[in-house]
């Protein structure tokens, strides 16, 4: 990994870091995501609605057109306490406040007149006494609200039983309550709070908070009494979270069990809105009694008493966006408890939200650094669909609410953060790499110097190298008959040409001089086997040639276009050479002046392809002829080169195997001077003349420079005929 690379991944890191941070603090509009999410799962899937003894009855638009506007004085709330009673009913829940004594009581008006005497109120009707007597003997529930003002706190009908300690700083703190009339709070069989979701920016009702404290004491809420009174249960049992003090995790209330939050809030889970869950009040005191129906629906049923008027502004928002009565919420929640299809969100779906940005924005990272954005891409789709597929089906099948939004939102964030990094650094090296390397390297090496640390750092490195050079024959003699735009067409087509046998022999381009070129193996980055590929190179250069030319493709009119190249291996000085600003990747050294020694020295051999020993020592079952040896300026000893005939199939041909023998003895002929030469050098010429047409040519040179063989007796080349 280059260093940029390293630097991207840090600052990736650092990204992931701070967004694990951010959701770990879990801000409000991750949770207003969240819950989002939640309520579209709840429109895909609502609880179904199931006909269960929970009913509603709605002081509706209809009631007030028939009884008169809210409110209603009191002795009609106690002929319908009365009526609901003969019903039948398990429970009577009033999701209405009573603060404050009944003004339409006739006590209550005529004690407003002068003069009036105690003895002639006293023998007046009293509507709140009246309602009071109907509560004895009767499972009437009564609601009170939050107060931020005076000191009233409600009498707790129930008693509390905890499998720990005491969770008084759980659920939501009250320091005061709306009052209730003493004669209503003594004779009510449950007091419970109506606040439906007290503290909540949101305008959506989607918890319900089932216990309230003003930190000594605990509240239930209207729903539990209701629960509590219809079952003539007598106490609530809490349990907490092992080693976590003031958590609720389960609230039992009779023969009802209910998961919550560590706050005790119930996770809502509505239906629909249905007309099956209401029953106007108008019908429950229809002078004539109640219809069959209103008493079949009413019967045995558990009966919450409020109003969805819309004048008297009680109307709420579900997660399924319908607008609805408070008083529905209520019975909703109750029936989803005895339904018992429960939503709930884990302790420990925080951790693995928090976990699971940390651990894919970690990877994320990783991929988008190492190996490139569309893999990282793809990854953070898969992760996507994951974490939808799997948030989507625990919630259908294990009622979880496991958010996949903020892992989405932060591996979204962090991709696209690590992708405009390697844009702006890594990718903006890549490219300075491609525009010195691209027309040079085969792509495969050019991959490779793109991921190669400081592959473009201005310095050198001496490192093993194969050096080549190529020259064209006689082309003074070529551009002397031709324009300046006609040498220049040559030479692009026919450097090209060669070039890209070096590219796809994972050569390096260094330079082109003239009508020369020169190239290296084994830098930018290491490429095993230089040396073969470097030959291999070299045929692949004579046959592309010999296409060119059978096809006239220089426009010559037949005449032929020859080349000599020279290879050799050694240690050089490789890397980018020249200033800061511009600077070329080059190679200099020993070798590479040997190598284009050897370049020139073809001309003189005759033959077009030679190497050196050094070369030679690397490649196996090659078709090689030594060719002498090469005397260098500062160098005691001669350089021993070897022709290149052809690859492993040319070298375990029949032809070469006996043209290999021949030569071997005209070697030694030759540096022994022996008389046997020049008959051998006839042989040779007469069976390479099978084998290649040029080297019939490189024999008749070869006993002209036998010097060349006669001054190594002393030093024999390490590598014959191969």
């Amino acid at each position: 990994m280059t260093r940029a690379q390293q630097v991207g991944v840090i600052v990736g890191l650092v990204i992931v870091t701070a967004l694990t941070l951010l959701r770990a603090s879990d801000p409000l509009f991750f949770r207003l995501a969240r819950e989002t999410v939640f309520d579209e799962y709840q429109r895909l899937a609502p609880r179904p609605f199931e006909d269960l003894p929970v009913r509603v009855v709605d002081i509706d638009e209809a009631s007030l057109k028939v009884l008169g506007q809210w409110p209603w004085p009191r002795d009609r709330l106690a002929r319908l306490v009365e009526r609901l009673s003969d019903m039948g009913v398990a429970a009577v829940a009033f999701d209405i406040l009573f603060s404050e004594p009944d003004r339409l009581s006739p006590r209550s008006v005529v004690r407003e007149v002068e003069g009036v005497s105690p003895e002639l109120l006293g023998r007046l009707p009293d509507n709140d006494a009246l309602f009071a007597r109907t509560f004895e003997g009767r499972p009437i529930v009564l609601g009170f609200g939050i107060s931020n003002d005076g000191s009233f706190m409600p009498q707790v009908k129930a008693g509390f039983a905890f499998t720990g300690e005491a969770p008084f700083g759980a659920p939501p703190q009250i320091r005061a309550a709306t009052p209730l009339l003493p004669e209503f709070e003594q004779r009510a069989a449950g007091i419970g709070h109506i606040s439906l979701d007290p503290g909540n920016p949101s305008s959506v009702v989607r918890t319900m908070p089932l216990l309230l404290s003003d930190g000594q004491h605990l509240y239930p809420n209207l729903m539990m009494e209701a629960l509590r009174v219809a079952q003539g249960a007598s106490t609530y049992v809490l349990a907490d979270a092992p080693r976590q003090p003031d958590t609720i995790m389960m609230v039992k209330v009779g023969e009802f069990v209910i998961p919550v939050t560590a706050a005790g809030e119930m996770w809502l889970y509505v239906t629909p809105d249905r007309a099956e869950r209401y029953v106007s009040a108008a019908k429950v005191l229809a002078e004539e009694g109640p219809p069959d129906e209103v008493r079949a629906a009413l019967q045995g049923a558990i009966v919450f008493v409020g109003t969805s008027a819309a004048g008297l502004q009680d109307i709420r928002t579900t997660a399924l966006g319908q607008h609805v009565p408070g008083v529905s919420i209520h019975a909703q929640a109750a029936e989803q408890v005895l339904s018992g299809r429960f939503l709930s969100r884990p302790d420990w779906a925080d951790g693995l939200e928090i976990v699971s940005i940390a651990l894919a924005g970690v990877l994320i990272v990783q991929l988008t650094m190492a190996f490139s954005p569309a893999i990282a891409l793809a990854f953070g789709l898969l992760v996507t669909v994951a974490a939808l597929g799997a948030s989507w089906l625990a919630f259908l099948y294990a009622g979880l609410l496991l958010d996949p939004l903020a892992p989405i939102v932060c591996g979204t964030i962090t991709h696209f953060a690590a992708t405009g990094f390697r844009i702006l650094v890594i990718d903006r090296e890549r490219r300075e790499v491609r525009r010195a390397f691209g027309k040079y390297l085969s792509p495969e090496l050019l991959h490779r110097v793109e991921h190669t640390r400081d592959a473009l750092q201005l310095g050198g490195d001496e490192r093993q190298l194969t050096v080549m050079f190529v020259d064209v024959r006689d082309f003074t003699a070529i551009s002397e008959h031709r324009s300046p735009k006609e040498v220049v067409a040559f030479l692009n087509m026919l450097l090209d040409a060669l070039s890209r046998d070096v590219i796809a022999h994972e050569g390096m381009l260094d330079k082109f001089i003239g009508d020369s070129i020169m190239a290296f193996w084994n830098a930018p980055v290491d490429v095993a086997d230089h040396g073969a590929k470097a030959v291999r190179a070299a045929l692949a250069m004579r046959r592309t040639l010999a296409r060119l030319n059978a096809d006239d493709a220089f426009g010559f009119g037949g005449q032929k276009v020859a080349i000599g190249v020279g290879i050799h291996t050694g240690l050089a000085c490789v890397g980018n050479m020249g200033a800061e600003v511009h600077f070329n990747y080059s190679a200099v050294g020993d070798t590479v002046n040997i190598a284009a020694r050897i370049e020139a020295a073809s001309k003189e051999v005759g033959y077009d392809v030679l190497i050196s020993d050094s070369t030679a020592s690397g490649l196996s079952g090659m078709a090689l002829l030594e060719a002498g040896g090469l005397a260098l300026r500062g160098r005691r000893s001669r350089t021993q080169i070897l022709a290149v005939v052809g690859d492993e199939q040319v070298a375990a041909s029949g032809a070469f195997t006996e043209l290999a023998a021949v030569h071997e003895r005209l070697v030694e002929a030759l540096r022994t001077r022996s008389s046997a030469a020049r008959e051998l050098v006839r042989l040779a010429r007469q069976r390479a003349a099978a084998i290649d047409e040029a080297l019939p040519e490189f024999y008749r040179r070869m006993a002209r420079r036998g010097e060349h063989f006669q001054r190594e007796l002393e030093n024999p080349p390490d590598v014959a005929a191969k």
